[in-house]
């Protein structure tokens, strides 16, 4: 019986007319892949390895820097701002050997401390002046938040002074044209840091400030007047 031949259709293509890659090239594309995906997986290894070891808690170590792994665990940071956390933090840890009078400013916490090496001398809540930016009078001042560790510049718990604008600014109240001079108008007592920021008692009833100075700290007066005669130049401030 005559063998039956197919004719290629009109206008098809040749489906052999690419040849098949040989045995070996397939080989080594797999090898390749299984290679890239081993690698990779490797690396996400070493990253989970790393961050596991950054932010676990270790028995062995102090219980505060335990807190410090678990709070910087949870904070959405930028660089620059971790940065500041880290520094602050860690300028906390060495004070924790020390032997001098230090304070310490916990702004998620909400806590003040006097502290004395690893011993808590005085506790206190903190009202946390909100950051904002006012202008008023052709003026504008911007108060930032306060992050890091810092030197007390002085203090003071006697003074009479003029009110600033920015008082104003902040309540929306027109500035007058001689602003009044108030009495102790920040609070009975005032610890001055640098840049203008203050930790301060709440001012007094006859003072335009109401509450807590812009981007500065508030805490109660017996609180800060319990501590105040320890506070000089040389007491060192770490807010994180």
């Amino acid at each position: 019986m005559p063998e039956r031949r197919h004719a290629p259709r009109p206008g098809g293509a040749d489906r052999r007319s690419f040849p098949r890659p040989p045995l070996w090239l397939n080989l080594v594309l797999l090898v390749i892949a299984a290679a890239t995906f081993a690698f990779a997986a490797h690396q996400r290894r070493i990253v989970q390895q790393k961050t596991a070891l950054l932010f676990q808690s270790d028995p062995n170590s102090p219980a505060e820097l335990n807190r410090i792994r678990s709070d910087l665990a949870q904070m959405d940071l930028t660089k620059e701002q971790l940065a500041h956390e880290l520094d602050a933090r860690m300028a906390y840890l060495r004070s924790l050997a020390g032997e001098d009078f230090y304070i310490t400013v916990d702004t998620t916490q909400r806590v003040l401390q006097f502290r004395l090496g690893k011993d808590v001398v005085r506790e206190a809540s903190v009202v946390i002046g909100p950051p904002q930016t006012v202008t008023a009078n052709g003026g504008t001042w911007t108060f930032s938040p306060l992050k890091g560790g810092f030197s007390v510049t002085g203090k003071d718990d006697d003074y009479t002074s003029a009110v600033p604008a920015w008082v104003y600014a902040i309540r929306n109240q027109p500035v007058p044209a001689e602003r009044p001079a108030v009495h102790d108008w920040l609070g009975r007592d005032v610890v001055f840091l640098p840049n203008g920021y203050v930790i301060h008692s709440p001012p007094p009833p006859d003072s335009p400030l109401h509450g807590p100075k812009p981007g500065s700290f508030m805490v109660p007066e017996d609180d800060l007047a319990a501590i105040w005669p320890r506070i000089s130049t040389d007491t060192r401030v770490y807010v994180f």
